[in-house]
């Protein structure tokens, strides 16, 4: 556990770093919108990512490898691209339910994760182990 804690960001880089998740939360809202994409879909779809969480059933490293994938910017990013140069538009709104995920998560401190643990993320540590939480739970 050591070496994670060395290896996140804290401080005001944290608060940057979670601040950008939420810009990007907001800008992907927006531009869904404007696609004039049905919001019902938007609703069924945002916590798809999340289906990632599953690879922790194989251990954190594999889990770490699967969640990373399913929130790390890449896979929307190279989504919309791929529906742009191919002309396929309506990929987009799913590109931008991607990302306003991520942006979501990011917002709330969960970041990319270490394969030594769920709670051991880029943004510090979540959950359990937060030491917030150690603390509450001692008192």
């Amino acid at each position: 556990m050591a070496n994670v804690v060395r290896n996140h960001v804290a401080g005001r880089v944290r608060g940057l770093l979670r601040l950008e998740g939420l810009v990007l939360l907001i800008a992907s809202v927006a531009l869904y919108a404007q696609l004039g994409a049905g919001w019902g879909w938007f609703a069924a779809l945002f916590l798809v990512p999340d289906v990632s969480l599953a690879g922790y059933l194989l251990g954190p490293q594999i889990g770490a490898v699967v969640y990373n994938t399913g929130h790390s910017t890449t896979g929307p990013l190279l989504l919309a691209v791929v529906g742009l140069l191919a002309g396929l538009p309506q990929v987009l709104p799913y590109a931008l339910i991607w990302t306003a995920h991520i942006g979501f998560d990011r917002a709330l401190g969960y970041g990319l994760k270490y394969g030594t643990g769920f709670g051991h993320t880029h943004l510090g540590l979540v959950g359990r182990q937060h030491p917030a939480a150690t603390a509450a739970a001692q008192t």
